[in-house]
């Protein structure tokens, strides 16, 4: 059921639509809120559209960050299990057949 939540980004309300839990859209609401207000921290003067940009571009380095270390924690957990299976097969002794 689509409903309409209230959250407040960098002084500014916006309602928004959706069927997302109420708690999850307003987290969302204030990692962008944070993040605006860090951007704008570092800044002597910025627009509100352009410190969106800086802010978006910021938690899409963090997403992509994020997913690259996942495939590489992946990609570890494969090497660990592989070397792993080749110890096994070392240890195990032959099967003969019948």
């Amino acid at each position: 059921m689509t409903k309409t939540i209230d959250v407040e980004i960098y002084g500014q309300r916006y309602s928004i639509n959706g069927e997302a839990d109420e708690s999850y859209v307003k987290q969302l609401a204030e990692m962008v809120d944070k993040q605006m207000k860090q951007v704008a921290a570092g800044m002597r003067s910025a627009t509100p559209a352009k410190l969106a940009v800086l802010a978006a571009f910021n938690l899409a380095h963090e997403l992509m960050e994020s997913e690259r270390k996942s495939r590489q924690g992946e990609a570890d957990a494969d090497r660990r299990v592989a070397s792993l299976m080749e110890s096994i097969d070392q240890q195990m002794p032959p099967i003969l057949a019948r």
